[in-house]
């Protein structure tokens, strides 16, 4: 029953977004409207997927083996959470959540646009029902769950191990789905702006919230999938440039620029052109990633088996790619700056400046990802692209985002004053010495750890003491007390200091990125009951070695008790786990995390009587600052989509109709102040 319901519903879905996207181009092109048809038939298929992702979850709860991605990757013996879980753990459960998220996208595009009716909202309505008409082919076709299988078999082999080690592949892959999907949005905007010819500023804006917490999601989800290898891969790093990573670190890049541009075109009406460039590339570089990660092209914790199914996204990228390049080059006159740029030393210019690195930044992790495919296809010899080609082309750029975070911050529109530039970099420079200073002092050598920490300091002084200089404004100029005008500023402009908060953030994480990796010391030894290594601050002891049989899995463990200065501070159990349909033991790390470091411990291995075992032990400083640096970007997000505040106050940043403080009606106010209100 549950494979009828699922199936039907996809079948039924697949035809109402043919229906909606004809629809939806027909009326758009001939009326210039939004076809009523187009907008029932995205609500009717936002339920519709809604029903067949139900329709699955109870399939793999019920272990309904007639179901052929049960059989695939249910299993009587899996946990609850893992079993509902599995509905992306595998090929043809993942595309019907994509499609289940994008078809919710849509529906909620269309609702939130309903007062409009016009021919750029009718053409994203057909945009956004193509999109879905081809991940609902590949349901039907290549990729269909709800296949049918006899005889059926009484079990199933479960999800991959590495799949159901730890709760966060309940958090990490719907975060990345929805942040991957999510740019399909701005997209179908963007694609919308250019057929209908309004090309101002307008879909931009009306882009803001869903493009901003796209990215937010998509953060999350990088931040979650680090976590996840920290905490389960056990070889103590976070990030290893995994082809699979950069394949959702790629679009991040794009969307941060498009973020940062949008602001010059609404506020100069510059970067028309290359903001839909960065919005075309976003979405193209989401499809890439899934095309990475599903076609089975690359080996990687992260990919699937695809078969045929690479050949459908391949085509599809290449249908998008000369479609929108054909749009745009047919529109480009209408795509010319309006404004220009008036110095060197403003806002503008640290937009492009940005804008470039980033650019530079998404093509050399773009090179690197996709030269060993390229090489291995045309010449059949298998190249390895690693960490260190990475962060040797990369790290400069770092260091140059890095300063320009602390510069943007401090420059304003147009142009701006040598006065006013030391005023606003004073602080930052004086943090850029102290920072470097205490680093060089604390035993840092490396370079590019110096001069991280150095920008790191620059960068976060200059983002905090803008929420300085607007609170003091309002102080000065509305009498306000100063936890009051620091509230009122941030409401009255959600977007500018929420951006600001998403920039501390970053460079919260970015201190923790740094110091763990610069300061990381490790050390391996083979124990006996009662004998202890020493690593840092921390003397490890091992006792003894248990085992446990558990539903889905046999677990080993080490009961490990740590030490400092003689005093028993914690005691850990570092784990192998193994798995019925592996070979290879899953590693689960045993993590105390403090403010100031992370102990880790990995059991390498074991003697099967428990009489000693061998254990690697890592000392990685600030890891945590990582985690807490990406909630603090999620909070910037929430305060910048936050709805209000996204007018532009007046002059004095006051309400309307509201009275002010005679002392400061009575007191004209410097020119020079203003700014800080209301930019």
């Amino acid at each position: 029953m549950t494979r009828l319901v699922g199936y039907s519903g996809i079948l039924v879905a697949l035809a109402l977004s043919l229906v909606g996207a004809v629809a939806a181009f027909v009326a758009a092109a001939r009326r210039g409207r939004t076809s009523p048809l187009a907008r029932s038939a995205a609500y009717v298929n936002g339920a519709l997927l809604l029903v067949a992702n139900l329709a699955m979850v109870v399939a793999l709860v019920t272990n309904d083996f007639s179901v052929s991605y049960v059989a695939q990757v249910g299993s009587r013996s899996t946990p609850l959470l893992f079993s509902i879980i599995s509905l992306w753990g595998a090929l043809e459960g993942s595309i019907l959540f994509w499609a289940g998220v994008l078809t919710a996208y849509a529906a909620a595009v269309v609702f939130t646009s309903r007062r409009r009716d016009d021919a750029t909202i009718g053409y994203a309505t057909g945009v956004l029902h193509a999109v879905s008409l081809f991940f609902l082919i590949l349901l039907v076709g290549p990729a269909n769950p709800f296949g049918l299988v006899t005889p059926v078999p009484f079990d199933g082999p479960g999800p991959n191990p590495l799949l159901q080690n730890h709760v966060l592949m309940a958090v990490h892959p719907p975060l990345l789905y929805l942040g991957y999907v999510g740019m399909t949005v701005p997209f179908a905007y963007a694609m919308g702006a250019l057929l209908s010819g309004k090309l101002d500023a307008d879909w931009s804006r009306a882009t803001r919230r869903w493009t901003v917490t796209a990215w937010g999601f998509l953060t999350a989800a990088i931040i979650a999938g680090m976590w996840w290898s920290y905490e389960v891969l056990g070889w103590g790093g976070y990030w290893a440039w995994d082809p699979v990573e950069n394949a959702s670190f790629m679009p991040w890049l794009t969307a941060t620029a498009f973020i940062h541009s949008t602001m010059v075109e609404e506020r100069r009406g510059m970067l028309k052109g290359w903001n839909v460039t960065l919005v075309i590339s976003t979405f193209l570089l989401t499809i890439l990633g899934t095309f990475l990660t599903r076609s089975g092209v690359l080996s990687s914790v992260h990919s699937f088996a695809g078969g045929s199914i690479g050949y459908y996204f391949l085509s599809f990228i290449a249908v998008v790619l000369v479609a929108s390049l054909v749009i745009l080059a047919g529109k480009s006159d209408a795509l010319k700056s309006e404004g220009r740029l008036e110095s060197a030393a403003s806002r503008e210019t640290a937009f492009l400046v940005n804008n470039l690195l980033f650019t530079v930044f998404t093509f050399t992790v773009l090179l690197g990802t996709l030269y060993p495919l390229v090489a291995e296809a045309i010449r059949g010899v298998k190249v390895s692209v690693g960490a260190p080609f990475f962060n040797q082309m990369t790290l400069p750029l770092c260091m140059a985002l890095l300063f320009l975070l602390g510069v943007g911050p401090a420059l304003p529109w147009r142009r701006t004053t040598p006065e006013e530039l030391r005023r606003k970099l004073l602080a930052p420079g004086a943090a850029l010495a102290l920072a470097l200073v205490v680093a060089f002092a604390l035993g840092e050598r490396d370079a590019y750890a110096l001069a991280g920490f150095a920008f790191t300091g620059f960068a976060l002084v200059g983002n905090l003491q803008e929420y300085l200089f607007g609170a003091r404004a309002r102080m000065r100029a509305l009498g306000e007390r100063a936890p009051t005008a620091l509230v009122r500023a941030v409401a009255a402009n959600r977007r500018r200091y929420g951006g600001y908060l998403s920039h501390v953030g970053v460079l919260v994480a970015t201190a923790g990125i740094i110091a763990s990796s610069a300061d990381k010391s490790e050390h391996e030894a083979t124990l006996r009951r009662g004998e202890s290594m020493t690593i840092g601050r921390y003397t490890v002891r091992y006792d003894d070695t248990w085992g446990r049989k558990e539903p889905q899995r046999f677990v080993v463990g080490s009961a490990v008790t740590v030490l400092r200065a003689g005093a028993v501070i914690d005691s850990m159990a570092p784990r192998l786990n193994f798995y019925n349909m592996s070979s290879q033991p899953v590693t689960t790390p045993a993590v105390r995390t403090t403010a100031r470091e992370d102990l880790y411990l990995i059991l390498m291995a074991f003697e099967q009587d428990g009489s000693k075992v061998t254990i690697k032990a890592i000392v990685e400083p600030f890891v945590v600052w990582i985690w807490i640096g990406g909630l603090v970007v999620l909070l910037g997000v929430v305060v910048a989509v936050w709805p209000g505040g996204g007018r532009r106050p007046s002059a004095l940043g006051a309400r309307p109709g509201a009275s002010r403080p005679q002392s400061a009606a009575r007191t004209p106010q410097p020119e020079t102040r203003i700014p800080e209100l209301a930019r």
